[in-house]
């Protein structure tokens, strides 16, 4: 399996240009993305079907970042925290081989190094709140791979005595 971290932060860093610039992000892939993932034509695909995706579901990311940072707006979390979210709940809508789990992992350790000191339990408190919540709606799908470690989630759920749908059902 090839090492996605580079292009999830190839990505970060994409979105980031793309907020504070004023390019297309068609400019933005051909400037940033392309020329750093080049030489990996997965993990080119992968960055920029992500870089794509985040865009598609900003507006429910958002939503659902903003439904879990109490007392805080999002227009004052720091910028690259709020890309970090989008990023990670865009991968939990749109990308069902991507386990819950990695996406927060991932999410957390790029928060660690890009953000600040506390950005790390920051993203992880508000993944761990979305994750909750995508499962309980049935909006969390996950197929292959990225069913590892569902068992352990509605596990949890059961614990804070939620109910979800299992994976698969109607």
């Amino acid at each position: 399996m090839v090492n996605r971290r580079i292009a999830r932060e190839c990505v970060l860093q994409a979105l980031y240009a793309h907020t504070m610039g004023s390019g297309s992000q068609e400019h933005v892939v051909e400037t940033i993305i392309r020329p750093r993932l080049r030489g990996d034509a997965m993990l080119l695909s992968f960055g920029e079907k992500l870089f794509r995706a985040s865009f598609e579901t900003a507006g429910r990311c958002d939503e659902l970042v903003q439904a879990q940072a109490d007392n805080w707006a999002l227009v004052r979390m720091a910028l690259l925290d709020r890309l970090i979210l989008r990023i990670a709940v865009c991968e939990f809508l749109r990308f069902e081989d991507i386990p819950p789990k990695v996406t927060i992992n991932e999410a957390i350790d790029i928060a660690k190094r890009f953000s600040t000191e506390l950005s790390g339990k920051f993203v992880n408190g508000i993944l761990d709140a979305i994750i909750s919540v995508l499962q309980e709606s049935g909006e969390l799908v996950k197929t292959g791979r990225g069913l590892k470690g569902m068992d352990a989630l509605m596990a949890r759920l059961a614990e804070k005595g939620r109910t979800a749908p299992r994976p698969g059902d109607a």
